[in-house]
């Protein structure tokens, strides 16, 4: 069976999707109304931004969700899914991949998303932290230990958790961490506490964007990171992607519940190939290849 998987925020670089528009007229297409809907041309900041212009929150999320989407949509009869995942913002991907979101729609909740999340990074100090060498089990268990807001935000495969929350708090769980045996704590250079509590207002926004925007009955499940479940009821997608922002996201059991119910091969339809080297750390047998 195959699994088409949808890369999330850092897999940026600068000429993204740009073979893409010069090469197809559906691609130009929907990246010329991308930057319609959007107000500005994005594809200016994808095709030759700096690092530094890719990584603002509201330019990285509509760009990785656009190159993915293009690329997916540009295999036209190729692409037959038998089940999508995405990587927290990768979800929106994936829901248009299967038909649950329509392109303009999901773009602007994309985007909608974007901004929210960045308002709820400049209310107070945060950051995320790769925890490298522990079993999750350690890593939940010191998190809970630490005073503060610090919590398990993204479990990426085996061996690899990252951590988010106020600055204090990563500061603490890191030390404590690497004195119960993790190879590296790294703080990773993002806006804010992703996936934490500290996304409630940014939630509570986006909520109220998603109940407005219509889901419709997929071509095929999607496997959602709050429950790593496949899920093909709108409501319940709906629900579970409201849920995202606060909730981890469960990457590794999602590969695994994936690989349980007969996906044989994973193809990361997007920028980069962080997920491909996911796929293979859960299970080495395992066909991942880029689209």
């Amino acid at each position: 069976m195959k699994s088409y998987v949808f890369p999330g925020q850092g897999s940026q670089f600068s000429g993204m999707a740009k073979d893409l528009y010069e090469k197809s007229s559906l691609a130009r297409e929907m990246l010329d109304q991308a930057n319609t809907i959007l107000g500005f041309n994005i594809t200016d900041i994808m095709f030759a931004g700096t690092d530094d212009e890719l990584k603002q929150t509201n330019v990285t999320q509509p760009a990785i969700f656009l190159h993915s989407v293009v690329l997916s949509k540009c295999l036209r009869d190729a692409f037959k899914p038998d089940m999508v995942a995405g990587h927290s913002l990768g979800e929106f991907s994936a829901l248009v991949a299967n038909g649950t979101l329509k392109f303009e729609d999901a773009l602007r909740l994309v985007s909608a998303r974007a901004t929210a999340m960045q308002k709820s990074c400049e209310v107070s100090p945060s950051t995320m932290a790769a925890i490298l060498g522990l079993e999750d089990d350690v890593v939940e268990k010191i998190c809970a230990e630490v005073l503060g807001v610090v919590v398990a935000a993204n479990y990426n495969c085996p061996g690899q958790l990252v951590i988010s929350g106020e600055i204090a708090a990563i500061d603490d769980a890191c030390a404590r961490l690497i004195a119960a045996g993790a190879k590296r704590a790294l703080k990773l250079q993002v806006g804010g506490a992703f996936h934490s509590p500290l996304m409630m207002p940014a939630q509570q926004e986006l909520e109220k964007a998603i109940s407005e925007t219509t889901f419709n009955t997929p071509i095929c499940p999607v496997y959602q990171n709050v429950n790593a479940k496949a899920t093909s009821n709108p409501q319940d997608i709906k629900k579970n992607l409201i849920a995202q922002l606060t909730a981890p996201v469960r990457w590794t059991q999602t590969m695994e519940q994936m690989i349980a119910d007969g996906a044989t091969k994973f193809i990361e339809a997007g920028p980069g190939k962080v997920l491909q080297g996911l796929v293979k750390k859960v299970n080495k047998d395992i066909e991942a290849v880029s689209a």
